[in-house]
């Protein structure tokens, strides 16, 4: 795929995705979503790529959806939507269970949430709507000194959307996120480092550094198959109902990758005093037991 609205670059075993609209603060759009959708299947499908980056070109990260439409923006039965207008029946009423019912916000979640590689969401500027709740899915948020967060739905007459009720409160608590969802006040990086949403502010030309030295930590020092069994273990484990569920995916884990060429390699190096080099690659040598959920599907 050709990217229109995102740069995709791949330089020391680290993906960047940059968000590409500058003259429109990278305000998102369906075309926006499949492109990222495709770059985080590329990444997956590399075994070069250790980590990803997400990040804005100009002055923003991503200003929310693109309101260009006008007062009909988030209207399902303009003509210019015919996915949209699939799901309303002849009789008027809604199949709630149509694929086109969806938001494209939540797509792209979803799609970062079963990553194979570890996502840093490097926050250069304003980040509302879409903008922020993308970044909930994403492992770990730093931010510029020009950054700022808004979950504004309530301002705009809807709801938030991109699966944040499911990521939001687990990330900063039910408290701090219906105050910022209620109220859909913009509030600068210091109140989201405050609350939890960010790990760390940095001066604007330091952010991206910062970002790629995270990276490359990871790139450096562990194994590709062990990080992605980790990143879905913490995540799925999110929502698991009690912690007998993390006790079976944690033994099968230990059980299959105890006598792999990573283990080995593993503790060989630490004796020896050594950096490791890891030989297994997630293109080919992910456990039997990987995936252990059911994929969940629209319905």
């Amino acid at each position: 795929m050709a990217y229109e609205q995102i740069i995709y670059e791949v330089a020391d075993n680290i993906a960047t995705i940059t968000l590409n609209r500058p003259e429109k603060l990278n305000a998102f759009t369906g075309i926006m979503m499949n492109e990222m959708i495709d770059a985080f299947d590329k990444a997956d499908a590399d075994d070069n790529v250790r980590a990803i980056i997400v990040t804005g070109a100009g002055r923003a990260f991503c200003a929310g959806a693109d309101l260009s439409a006008g007062p009909r923006t988030f209207d399902s039965t303009r003509e210019d939507r015919p996915e949209r207008k699939s799901a309303i029946k002849p009789d008027g009423t809604v199949d709630w269970s149509n694929e086109g019912v969806r938001d494209g916000g939540g797509r792209l979640t979803l799609r970062i949430f079963d990553s194979l590689k570890p996502v840093i969401a490097a926050v250069n500027g304003p980040a509302v709507g879409v903008g922020v709740t993308m970044q909930l899915a994403m492992d770990v948020r730093l931010a510029s000194e020009n950054a700022r967060f808004g979950f504004v739905f309530a301002r705009r007459g809807i709801v938030p959307e991109a699966c944040s009720s499911w990521f939001l409160p687990k990330i900063v608590g039910i408290s701090q996120a219906l105050e910022w969802t209620f109220t859909g006040r913009v509030f600068p990086a210091e109140e989201a480092l405050e609350g939890g949403l960010i790990k760390k502010i940095y001066k604007p030309d330091q952010l991206i550094p910062a970002a790629r030295a995270l990276a490359r930590e990871i790139a450096d020092n562990t194994s590709q198959v062990s990080v992605a069994l980790i990143r879905q273990m913490l995540w799925k484990m999110a929502g698991a109902d009690h912690p007998m569920e993390a006790h079976k995916v944690d033994s099968r884990g230990i059980f299959a990758r105890g006598s792999s060429a990573d283990v080995k390699e593993g503790v060989a190096s630490f004796l020896e005093k050594r950096p490791a080099k890891f030989p297994d690659k997630v293109s080919k040598d992910m456990p039997s037991y990987f995936p252990w959920w059911q994929e969940r599907k629209y319905s």
